[in-house]
């Protein structure tokens, strides 16, 4: 047992490190962060999507805009598409498959930006929601495991963090970068958040 925790934390610490080196995804972060806070800048809602696991994390990129990530503040208009009513009408009526990009039809507006999330870059929902929100006239980010995948080639902005065989990996680099994406965004709008304490006793 020791062994297999022992490895499977060698594993995440080795797909951090690769993160770390990777120019391309940094700079895709980078640019990541810089849409949203255009998108927030001009009026605009971001809108996150997933299946399982990515469904967990698109949730969670939007509770913590529309509720708080450090410390107190404003919060920021942010939606995952996760009502249960909506999607069992509209896997009911329409198919799984049209599940996000319906939603995006009744509430998505030019000038607004999906999160789009899939490991595998080829969720079939997932990318039928980036289709929906092209049309629409919004920007989209993708957040894959895959270097090339059909979800990244319809992004603004592609974020792959490739982190071995399986999907469990992948999302524990996902969870990082919506991390950082939460915290560039909360110094841009919300500066005084992040002002260092300094304890006047200290030297």
């Amino acid at each position: 047992m020791r062994e297999t925790i022992l490895s499977a934390l060698d594993e995440a610490q080795s797909a951090l490190a690769a993160l770390i080196r990777n120019e391309s995804a940094l700079s895709s972060i980078q640019n990541a962060a810089a849409l949203l806070i255009q998108t927030f800048d001009g009026g605009g809602r971001v809108y996150a999507c997933g299946n399982g696991g990515s469904m967990s994390d698109a949730m969670h990129f939007a509770e913590e805009l529309t509720g708080r990530f450090r410390h107190k503040r404003k919060g920021l208009p942010a939606q995952a598409i996760s009502d249960v009513g909506h999607l069992t009408c509209v896997a009911n009526d329409f198919g799984y498959e049209q599940v996000f990009s319906r939603y995006l039809d009744a509430h998505g507006r030019a000038g607004d930006c999906l999160l789009a999330i899939s490991t595998s870059g080829k969720s079939t929902n997932v990318v039928n929601a980036a289709v929906a929100a092209k049309e629409i006239g919004m920007t989209v980010i993708a957040l894959t495991g895959q270097e090339t995948s059909q979800l990244g080639v319809l992004a603004d902005v592609c974020i792959a963090t490739p982190a071995g065989a399986f999907a469990d990996r992948v999302q524990e680099l996902h969870i990082k970068v919506i991390h950082i994406l939460l915290e560039l965004i909360e110094r841009r709008f919300f500066p005084e958040n992040y002002v260092a304490t300094v304890n006047p006793t200290s030297s």
